[in-house]
């Protein structure tokens, strides 16, 4: 935002007839948009609390809304709505609108100091950015230099969410699938650049720190709006560019990935192995072929092995899903009783992937590697071509562990999850979609000129170290900093650590070689 003192209000508006502001966007159709909307707001100071500012032409709007401060130990957050056109290539008289929130968040007593801004893009698709209860980890070190930004991706959390409930208010399938289309990488830059010119003193460029898919957002952001940006940082999350589609890419390497991480994980839990078997084999020999959620779906042998999704990828991944095997059965209290899956896995499992609160994971995982091509339920696709591996109920019938498996989508699940059911035909047409719109720009990228470092995981099981080098080649400018140390999920688990080398790499404090 733009912070002017009222007696220097007539002075700095006069200014603006002369002085142009910085301005980012690249994208097609957009950058005239910002130019017809382009807006000032003024603040008696950065405490202020409050929504109404004064354009150039005079009216007052509510584009954005500032809330006022609060605390959590060592920290000082408000937050930010912004109302954005659902449709940026829409006229914006005609474009329907939606609300995206971001949360600002210094160090206790830094409120009003001049410091450079840091967006955070949240791994996914389809999950809100966090909420911090104290200091700590990435947030503590980043806010040590800059006004941290954690922004809730269109879709999620505060920003007008698409839920398993909201999504219900359309008529139909193709009605749903049609505004689903607008919440890919490409539309979330162009709301993080209308949040940069409104929100950025004089509208600078600003560091972004993309995890996982907000990786894959941060080379959208360095393809078409490079301008607005000082240096990006990236964990775990360089996709594959280059294709039409790279989904089947990214499955061919998923599998033969997510195969050794099985074999690791038994390795270390090897009664787990015959455990597994004896699931399968419950679930086969039970009416309809599974047993019945708590939620209303239903948990079939293929809806055993999603538990790799999550247990199969990240650092306490391998000691969470077997804690939750431990107590798969209930215990026989009375001679005679039936064998049963407790209650206590069944919930787990209902909790394990939150498809009921984060919808759009599934609706739109696939999505994220089209550009103009379907993805044709690729992971499906590529399941079937390698089954020998991973049909759990021949596994069983063979003596062999059943092989998990990983993040992948697939169409039954809308069918078993009882969140995703009413999305079904949705999901299909959006993986029938074939004129998806560009997310990459590759020659853009090979003449890249801002800064880029990135930690590159050497295991990493949702994003393949193969594909991640091919297309760290073509980025021009870019640092690796490539390391077992860390799982997927290094951020989370070592924060400070992994963003502090990440910082002193783009910095010049590490070593260029």
């Amino acid at each position: 935002m733009l912070v002017t003192p009222i007696p220097k209000l007539t002075a700095f508006l006069l200014s603006l007839s002369t002085t142009p502001l910085k301005s980012s966007l690249s994208f097609p159709g957009v950058i005239n948009f910002y130019r017809r909307r382009r807006s000032y707001r003024v603040f008696t100071s950065m405490a202020e609390a409050g929504s109404v500012y004064v354009d150039v032409a005079g009216d007052s709007r509510s584009e954005h809304a500032t809330g006022k401060w609060f605390s959590v130990p060592e920290l000082r957050l408000r937050d930010h709505r912004f109302v954005v056109p659902l449709d940026y290539s829409l006229d914006s008289k005609t474009s329907p609108k939606i609300t995206v929130f971001a949360r600002e968040i210094v160090a206790v007593g830094k409120e009003e100091q001049a410091m450079p801004y840091l967006l955070y893009l949240q791994g996914g698709p389809g999950f809100e950015g966090p909420r911090p209860s104290e200091a700590g980890g990435w947030i503590q070190r980043a806010c040590e230099e800059f006004r941290v930004i954690l922004l809730d991706q269109r879709g999620t959390g505060l920003s007008t969410p698409l839920t398993s409930s909201s999504m219900l208010q359309f008529k139909s399938a193709q009605d749903l699938a049609d505004y689903l289309v607008h919440f890919r990488a490409d539309n979330i830059v162009k709301d993080a650049e209308f949040i940069r010119v409104r929100l950025v003193p004089n509208a600078d460029p600003w560091t972004i720190l993309g995890q996982s898919f907000g990786g894959f957002c941060a080379l959208t952001y360095l393809s078409f709006a490079p301008e607005g940006l000082k240096q990006v940082l990236i964990t775990g999350g360089i996709p594959p560019i280059g294709k039409a589609c790279t989904a089947d890419d990214v499955y061919e390497a998923g599998f033969e990935q997510v195969a050794r991480q099985n074999e690791k994980y038994y390795k270390r839990f090897p009664e787990d192995i015959e455990i597994v078997r004896e699931i399968v084999k419950y679930l086969t020999e039970s009416e309809g072929g599974g047993v019945p959620l708590p939620s209303g779906g239903i948990l079939t042998p293929k809806g055993l092995q999603t538990l790799g999704l999550s247990g199969l990828g990240s650092s306490t991944g391998f000691e969470r899903l077997h804690y939750m095997l431990e107590r798969v059965w209930d215990p026989i209290l009375v001679t005679g009783a039936p064998k049963r899956i407790s209650q206590f896995f069944l919930n787990a499992f209902d909790n394990w992937h939150s498809f009921d609160t984060n919808p759009l994971y599934a609706l739109l995982h696939e999505a994220i590697y089209c550009e103009g091509a379907s993805s044709r339920w690729s992971a499906h696709r590529l399941r079937e071509k390698t089954e020998f591996k991973f049909d759990a109920v021949k596994a069983v019938k063979e003596s062999q562990p059943v092989l998990l498996t990983g993040e992948m989508i697939f169409p039954w699940l809308f069918d078993e999850i009882h969140a995703l059911k009413p999305f079904k035909a949705a999901a299909d047409l959006l993986a029938k979609k074939e004129d998806w719109p560009p997310l990459y720009d590759v020659a853009t990228l090979k003449t890249n000129k801002v800064p880029v470092a990135a930690a590159i995981y050497y295991e990493d099981m949702y994003v393949n170290f193969k594909l991640v080098t091919e297309t760290a080649s073509q980025i021009s400018g870019i640092r690796l900093w490539i390391t077992n140390e860390f799982m997927h999920s290094g951020l989370r688990d070592a924060g400070r650590q992994v963003l502090d080398h990440l910082l002193g790499m783009i910095n010049g404090k590490k070593p260029l070689f």
